[in-house]
């Protein structure tokens, strides 16, 4: 009888811990949840879009200049047009760069002039060599390295030679004088170094110019054709004789083709034809 009582007083006990303690399983509260803070995003609340996220804001990208290759700075030739030209040897290690006949032709670099002819002297009759450049201005830039403009429409009027210019000074305008008159407006850019006028051969054109047109078109205006042309100068000699090119129309026979208009790319084509927006 004894033990009967103290098993109802012990059920009772248990009974009324059930209804005054909350319940449930062993570390995992009962009590409501809290409400999360303001901005937090949690797992019941965050937006089943992934895209829908909004990144945290960081600082803008820094934008690096280009490695220094040179203490010289340069300019791309010709100025405020679209351009092209190409990446290849067709007769002479010059390249011609196609614009509209009255674009500004400009000083690649901080020189003196060296040559300017403002007379068309070239004749199809004689094909002479020393005038197949027409309207041309040479200048024996800092870096000791002579540039050569050619084919030009007209020279700036001020410009004499001995004068002083800077990278992206007005030299002339882009035409088609000289042997150029049955082609499209374009710009006989060429690079060597200084000599005597009468050595018309080399001005015409020694070191490869494609590299330093595509570096200063990409924005690295300080990479110099100087180390290229000391090179050659110190192999070829400081007058090479003229090897092509070099006979007037009565002494030649069959002339190499030059372009005369702007090359089409084709697919087999292993030259890259370069185009320079405005």
């Amino acid at each position: 009888m004894r033990s009967g009582r103290l098993a109802a007083l012990t059920g009772a006990a248990f009974f009324a811990a059930s209804c005054g303690a909350p319940g449930g399983v062993a570390g995992v509260s009962t009590l409501p949840p809290a409400t999360p803070p303001a901005n937090v995003i949690t797992a019941a609340t965050a937006p089943s879009d992934p895209g829908q996220a909004v990144p945290p804001a960081g600082d803008e990208p820094v934008r690096m200049p280009p490695p220094k290759m040179s203490p010289y700075t340069y300019a791309f030739p010709v100025k405020g047009c679209k351009v092209s030209y190409s990446r290849k040897l067709l007769v002479l290690p010059k390249t011609t760069i196609w614009a509209e006949k009255g674009c500004a032709f400009v000083s690649p670099v901080d020189g003196v002039v060296q040559e300017v002819n403002v007379k068309n002297q070239w004749a199809p009759s004689t094909d002479r060599g020393a005038d197949r450049e027409g309207r041309y201005v040479t200048v024996k830039g800092e870096d000791g390295v002579l540039y050569l403009g050619g084919h030009l429409d007209s020279v700036d009027e001020d410009l004499k030679a001995g004068a002083k210019v800077k990278a992206g000074q007005l030299l002339g305008r882009v035409g088609n004088s000289g042997n150029a008159r049955d082609t499209a407006s374009n710009l006989y850019f060429a690079i060597s170094w200084p000599t005597a006028p009468q050595n018309w051969w080399i001005r015409r054109g020694i070191v490869p110019p494609w590299p330093y047109l595509d570096a200063w078109d990409d924005g690295n205006r300080t990479v110099s054709p100087r180390k290229a042309m000391l090179t050659l100068r110190k192999r070829l000699g400081a007058t090479p004789p003229c090897t092509q090119l070099c006979a007037s129309k009565q002494q030649q026979s069959s002339p190499p083709p030059e372009e005369s208009r702007p090359p089409k790319k084709k697919d087999n084509d292993e030259d890259t034809r370069v185009v320079v927006p405005l």
